[in-house]
């Protein structure tokens, strides 16, 4: 039952040869009770000859039980089979999992001398065998350990004290460095750490430190960053692999889509983008330049009647996001048997730029945790988060948990939760809905035509076109500027943002349907955008003062005050103010905050972009918007207090700054920009 991954050559090489990606040119390991039991399923049979790892989450895994092989079989099995590629999941910790009760073991916090001589000398002893020299064993160490000690451990919504204890007495990093020296001196062996997922890491105030204590535990205990081969992502998650209907700098009447509650400031989108972009940290902290990232594929497809065809409406992020992302989850912080997942991309090798291979970690159909108290010999707890009736905690923003019900302990097999991963494949399984046959759609539409420029300023291009036609029914747009896709969406319009003054642009359309048919490109439009500045003389204006005492610390604060001068309301959900700045050097991102407004901080939305201006000063903008809400002729929004810091909190130097002044109470400042549906309302535009 080996089954290649990808394409596989003539002749398997030796693991002997150690070579940079162990997953090229491999026949990997197809574990035969996982297999039956996917067999024996309705439709299992399409994806019960594919690969996947083997956990060894106790220490009596290791010499199997009557009703699970042990690690020894489970390699000749793969002699047997003829694969030369084995892999294994290395989890067994002292206080494993302290964030998530469905999964701790077996070890206490203080037993790290048990899990060196009682577990991991053990599997290197088997693992180190002459008779497995010519497999190469990839190994998984220690899913969610190093993450929970980043996010965890600090007291912040979500903490515990649990997580406090591993972070203090180090036997975590301790631990891990144990394991990878351990087995890293296999010459066969090839270390792949796991790094979470882009949902728990991919937020600036995460994602440095985490790749900071990875590289804190691989040189711990005599391990270096030579017995790394790579990291993993997602593992036994649900993050999808690409978000095809929005990008993280996309935006929509102005706001940036990660201010969505979905998003919620993340800079990732999905697990790809995390990874490539964790592997270009984590090699500058010191890891070899050859590491390869892997990313669990098994259940994070996400396809299915709910799978949208294309972005959300531009109402909002919030329904941009919400009605695009293919992600289903109620929350990115839900982890537990959930519901409407389906199986993800199948075993590949190397199928991006940094990817060494899409793998299934988590064997689809194996529980996550019981959604119910079930007593037990394994040291598994009961976890909420697996109970689907349970409000949430921190760590999921108080949601629901999205858990199906009536599910087993953790590595139990879970029928009904292998079923509605089969019916919801994406890529679809063949013998189910839009899995292969004679009746798939495989007709493109046409071409969108007609394209024309409906309105433009100097940072934008509004564009439409004319509806394609396709067979079954165009379900979206692509939009192309230069050859680089831009942005997607369902209706026949478009507005590229972000553009520079006085610039020729060139763009193009595709359509596509529902099946990933896509249409030949659009004929190119040349479009330019209109020259910058430009003085507001509507009925709006900005006041603003200066709250921050130092010009060349590491934040921008100050005070602003929306006043309507006109004779009618307004509404306030069509206004954006923009303050212009230079960031100088460090970081290119930045964070944002309100601290107080008289209209509600949960009111107002803010986030920096970049400008696309050449003048001085003014080469980034802090947009400031508004959820909701009319200003009444002749009143004012009262004070709106923000700051802003670049995400690496360097410093800045704000003399220059185009919009920044001296004044210590406020005044009419006529270099904030005041915008209404687009349009220069108050103020002078750099």
């Amino acid at each position: 039952m080996g089954a290649a991954l990808a394409v596989a050559v003539p002749a398997p090489a030796s693991a002997a040869a150690r070579v940079d990606n162990p997953y090229v040119g491999a026949t990997a390991y197809v574990n035969p009770d996982w297999s039956a039991k996917a067999a024996a399923e309705p439709g299992g049979s399409a994806i019960a000859d594919e690969p996947g790892f083997v956990w060894m989450d106790r220490i009596a895994a290791i010499e199997g039980s009557s009703e699970a092989m042990s690690l020894r079989e489970h390699l000749d099995t793969a002699l047997d089979q003829g694969a030369n590629l084995f892999q294994v999941v290395i989890y067994d910790l002292p206080g494993r999992d302290c964030a998530a009760l469905a999964s701790n073991g077996e070890l206490g916090p203080t037993e790290l001398d048990r899990y060196k001589d009682e577990y991991i000398d053990p599997i290197s002893e088997i693992l180190a065998d002459p008779a497995y020299a010519n497999l190469r064993i990839v190994t998984i160490i220690e899913p969610d350990s190093l993450p929970n000690i980043v996010t965890n451990a600090d007291g912040s919504a979500g903490s515990t004290e649990a997580c406090a204890t591993m972070k203090a007495n180090g036997n975590y990093e301790k631990g891990v460095g144990y394991a990878l020296h351990t087995l890293g001196a296999i010459p066969n062996v090839y270390n792949y750490i796991d790094a979470a997922h882009h949902g728990w890491l991919g937020w600036d105030s995460n994602f440095v430190p985490a790749a900071q204590e990875f590289k804190k535990a691989a040189t711990s205990e005599g391990a270096t960053v030579s017995d790394v081969t790579g990291f993993i992502v997602n593992t036994a998650n649900y993050s999808a692999l690409k978000e095809p209907n929005f990008k993280i700098t996309d935006t929509v009447n102005g706001a940036q889509v990660r201010q969505s509650k979905w998003l919620d400031w993340n800079y990732y989108t999905d697990e790809l983008s995390f990874a490539q972009a964790l592997r270009t940290e984590l090699v500058s902290q010191g890891f070899a330049s050859d590491i390869g990232m892997l990313i669990d594929t098994a259940r994070n497809g996400w396809g299915g009647s709910d799978r949208p065809a294309g972005p959300g409406p531009q109402t909002s992020v919030d329904a941009y996001i919400d009605g695009g992302r293919v992600d289903r989850r109620i929350h990115a912080g839900n982890w537990c048997n959930q519901s409407g997942a389906g199986i993800g991309e199948r075993p590949t090798t190397a199928p991006e730029p940094g990817i060494d291979a899409y793998v299934w970690a988590k064997p689809p159909g194996e529980s996550d945790g019981n959604s119910a108290p079930i007593d037990n010999d394994e040291g598994k707890g009961f976890d909420r988060m697996c109970d689907p009736t349970y409000t949430g905690n921190g760590r999921n923003g108080n949601n629901l948990t999205g858990a199906l019900p009536n599910s087993p302990l953790a590595g139990h097999w879970f029928s009904a939760q292998f079923q509605e991963l089969v019916r919801n494949a994406y890529p679809a399984l063949d013998g189910t809905p839009g899995g292969g046959g004679d009746d798939d759609d495989t007709q493109a539409p046409t071409a969108p035509t007609e394209v024309t420029v409906t309105a433009k300023t100097s940072g934008s291009v509004s564009l439409s076109w004319t509806a394609s036609t396709d067979d079954t029914g165009v379900a979206g747009y692509d939009v192309f500027r230069g050859g680089v896709k831009v942005g997607s969406t369902t209706t026949t319009s478009y507005t590229d943002t972000g553009l520079t003054a006085s610039t020729a642009y060139s763009y193009t359309v595709q359509a596509k349907d529902a099946a990933g048919n896509v249409s030949a490109a659009s004929g190119a439009l040349s479009a330019t955008t209109s020259a910058g500045g430009g003085t507001g003389t509507g009925a709006l204006k900005v006041q603003y003062k200066n709250t921050d005492s130092s010009a060349t610390d590491n934040q921008i604060r100050m005070g602003l005050q929306l006043v309507n001068t006109g004779s009618a309301s307004v509404d306030l959900s069509t206004v954006k103010v923009r303050y212009w700045f230079t960031p100088e050097a460090g970081a290119s991102t930045f964070g944002t905050a309100c601290d107080y407004a008289v209209t509600g901080c949960g009111n107002l939305t803010h986030g920096v972009r970049s400008s696309g201006s050449s003048a001085a000063g003014a080469s980034h903008y802090l947009e400031v918007g508004f959820g909701s809400g009319t200003l009444a002729a002749g009143a004012s929004t009262g004070e709106m207090q923000l700051r802003l810091n670049k995400s690496d909190w360097s410093n800045f130097n704000e003399a220059d700054d185009y919009s920044r002044s001296t004044t210590t109470s406020y005044a009419d400042a006529p270099k904030i920009g005041v915008y209404v549906t687009g349009a220069l309302s108050w103020g002078t535009a750099p």
